[in-house]
């Protein structure tokens, strides 16, 4: 394959079939960070936040599992390379959770939605992706490093895994598989899921998204020249570098992100169409609109703080079980929370 295809093609390829499975779990499945908390808290409904609870918990027990058959090095990723701050979590999370309820979706949903014809969603991501790169390396880059330092390398994985692992004296397959396959059990205890395979699918094919991401990056790594970053699905940076790539794709190269994000969008036009449900659609609300635009500049900056949007911390961090991710997801989901409150309540009116 790699006498055939360049190494940044091949990424390309394993990052759009990831991509692809992600979109239609989006649009089939009905996989969707910000509907399955609507679905907890007004709707009276933990079915999809269930969904999740499998994804992250097969994707943790498959990372492991892989770590341990030597097909992954998980230090290798940017989650536990670097070191933690632990305020650009909690502020990165609020940002992005707040931002995502004013938009009506994440970067991820947003892509979901625009491969269905939602023209709205189109304003999202191309706002969300460009303030990414504006906190990454533009303007608002350096308000960033000044608040909360430009980053460095992490002395020891930071890792709940790697870390009970060293203070408990056991093998850290079985302590990372364990906790997986705990967080699996949590979220998979009531029997209606077993009855209806569908959330015990979806949440399944999820989490083989996000582990083949891994070990596919990390097989080009260990096997190619060139040096890639071993990496696998999220939806902030990503975005960004797709832009960038079409507005400059005759002195750049494809990569894991552009594939990840066009597959994003072919699953989700193929689940529309297949659902019946593909059609266009435009805000017909000049306020509304405002709204989103701001939410997903909320989300730009919210997503580079935090390392990761509600996938790139909420599955694919979690997979590797970096102390950053349950916090983020945590003040993602609180920050939704009181974006929702603010939206369907009105406790401050949005004009």
């Amino acid at each position: 394959m790699l006498d055939t295809l360049s190494e940044p093609a091949i990424v390309a390829w394993i990052g759009l079939a990831g991509g692809v499975v992600l979109g239609l779990a989006a649009r089939i499945g009905r996989f969707c960070t910000l509907g399955a908390l609507e679905d907890l808290f007004y709707g009276d409904s933990s079915e999809r936040v269930r969904m999740w609870g499998i994804a992250i918990g097969l994707s943790i027990a498959g990372s492991f599992a892989a770590q341990a058959l030597g097909w992954i090095d998980l230090t290798n990723s940017i989650y536990l390379s670097a070191a933690w701050n632990p305020w650009a979590s909690v502020a990165g999370g609020l940002t992005f959770g707040y931002g995502m309820a004013l938009a009506g979706n994440c970067g991820y949903g947003a892509l979901a939605r625009l491969g269905g014809g939602d023209i709205r969603a189109f304003i999202i991501v191309l706002v969300m992706g460009i303030f990414a790169y504006m906190t990454i390396a533009g303007p608002l880059a350096y308000m960033r490093i000044w608040v909360f330092g430009g980053g460095s390398a992490a002395p020891t994985p930071p890792s709940i895994a790697f870390a009970l692992s060293d203070q408990l004296g056991l093998s850290l397959t079985w302590v990372g598989m364990g906790l997986g396959f705990c967080i699996f059990a949590l979220a998979a205890v009531r029997r209606p899921i077993w009855q209806h395979h569908k959330t015990l699918f979806w949440g399944g094919l999820v989490a083989g998204a996000i582990v083949s991401g891994w070990i596919g990056t990390q097989w080009i790594a260990t096997h190619g020249f060139e040096e890639l970053p071993v990496v696998t699905h999220t939806f902030s940076a990503p975005i960004g570098e797709s832009l960038i790539y079409l507005m400059s794709a005759s002195g750049n190269s494809v990569s894991f992100a552009t594939g990840s994000v066009l597959g994003v969008l072919i699953g989700a036009f193929l689940g529309s169409i297949f659902k019946g449900h593909f059609r266009w659609e435009a805000c017909d609300d000049a306020r509304e609109l405002r709204r989103q635009i701001f939410g997903a500049a909320l989300m730009g900056v919210g997503s580079v703080l935090a390392l990761g949007c509600s996938v790139g911390q909420g599955l694919s961090a979690f997979s590797t079980l970096a102390y950053g991710a349950p916090v983020t997801l945590i003040c993602i989901m609180i920050g939704a929370a009181i974006g929702l409150r603010q939206l369907i309540q009105g406790f401050h009116q949005i004009d």
